[in-house]
């Protein structure tokens, strides 16, 4: 990875071997961020966005954290901010600069979830399949909004980066035929959530025959719609929500040619990373929680393996 200035890069060898380097790039130093191959970067999006070249990524996949869904327990998180238009506020910051390092041509996928309010209860009782859903904190109820409001966090967001300059050119409903149960007797039960593509100009590359589908009445193929099925599937190590791999690939087969670089600044366990080594992409993967770098890299060091041993891809 070349850079300027006299740290050297603190990777283990496996991931080396591996085909990716991990970077601790969490601390102060300003030196640019010049990946020559895949790599995951330990530290704030925000910052070590404003590190990486301009113009140096051909497609972003991500799903940042959702508005008080989850507590993740590590210092600068996003997601636990006070209110809704501060949580907006800040992921238009990171995306603005996900902007700049995003080629010209390129296009920026966002997969982004709802939530209902508080109402102004600080806490959230945990959940006997799913015990990370408890909270201690939660923020309060938004202004304007009442108890039991839908927040229409993925719509807020899409309109602010639409009014921070970029085009906003579908909305793709992303459909879980295995969504999980919900208690609630006076609404439909939840189990679809969004998925965005944007892009910085009204041109860009999109290659629309590598994610043909076949139509359901003859056996030509026709352009992918907007409604995609795809089952949630369990990370054992991660106790958090993380990218089905048949959702990411779609958009990186769009997005990006072999070679090409794809960012993810909210890498969590790894997926989009997992998603770009099968297909033959370089990844840029960056992730503030130490204990999720770790996560990421025994997934990535699997799949290596994997193929190693059998010579095709399973992970």
């Amino acid at each position: 990875m070349a850079r300027t200035g006299s740290n050297k890069p603190n990777y283990p060898e496996a991931a080396q071997k591996a085909g990716y380097e991990v970077h601790d790039a969490s601390g102060d130093a300003v030196y640019d961020i010049v990946p020559g191959g895949s790599t995951i970067l330990l530290g704030d999006a925000h910052r070590i966005l404003s590190r990486l070249p301009t113009g140096s990524v051909r497609c972003v996949v991500t799903s940042p954290p959702y508005w008080g869904l989850r507590n993740y327990h590590i210092a600068g998180q996003i997601g636990l901010e006070p209110t809704l238009p501060q949580y907006i506020n800040n992921l238009v910051g990171v995306f603005r600069e996900v902007k700049r390092v995003l080629h010209d041509d390129g296009t920026f996928w966002l997969n982004i979830g709802d939530g209902y309010t508080s109402g102004n209860r600080g806490w959230r009782a945990p959940d006997k399949k799913n015990p990370a859903r408890a909270m201690s904190v939660r923020p309060d109820t938004p202004v304007g909004l009442k108890p039991k409001d839908l927040l229409g966090v993925p719509w807020r967001l899409a309109f602010a980066l639409q009014d921070d300059g970029w085009f906003l050119r579908a909305d793709i409903v992303w459909h879980k035929p295995n969504a999980q149960p919900e208690s609630v007797k006076d609404r439909p039960t939840r189990c679809h959530e969004y998925l965005f593509l944007l892009s910085k100009f009204d041109d860009y590359f999109f290659d629309y025959q590598a994610i043909q589908e076949t139509a359901e009445s003859s056996p030509s193929r026709r352009n992918k719609r907007s409604v995609w099925s795809v089952n949630t599937e369990p990370c054992g190590e991660a106790h958090f929500a993380t990218f089905p791999p048949k959702l990411i690939e779609p958009c990186v087969l769009a997005g990006s040619q072999v070679g090409d670089f794809v960012l993810d600044p909210f890498f969590g366990a790894g997926t989009v990373g997992v998603v770009c080594q099968r297909l033959g992409r370089k990844f840029i993967g960056i992730e503030l929680h130490p204990e999720y770098v770790k996560i990421a890299e025994r997934r990535l060091q699997n799949l290596f393996n994997q193929v190693n041993s059998n010579g095709r891809c399973t992970a």
